[in-house]
């Protein structure tokens, strides 16, 4: 999933702030209980999961993210 955000066209990526957390670490899967995931990969924006179990389309993703 982080490699799709990193795929996302420059000027996208200048306006956002994005994070990548593991489930191998108590930081990451503390995350992943907050954000009150259920199946990975998943994407937050803004605190909230907006994509979950699937890698979304380029297109789909950015829009999610210039919606917010």
């Amino acid at each position: 999933m982080i490699a799709a955000v990193k795929g996302l066209p420059q000027d996208i990526l200048d306006d956002i702030e994005y994070r990548e957390w593991s489930l191998r670490t108590v930081e990451g899967v503390a995350r992943f209980a907050e954000l009150k995931a259920r199946s990975l990969p998943a994407v937050a924006i803004d605190g909230q999961i907006v994509f979950q179990c699937e890698i979304p389309p380029r297109e789909e993703l950015m829009a999610a993210i210039q919606s917010a």
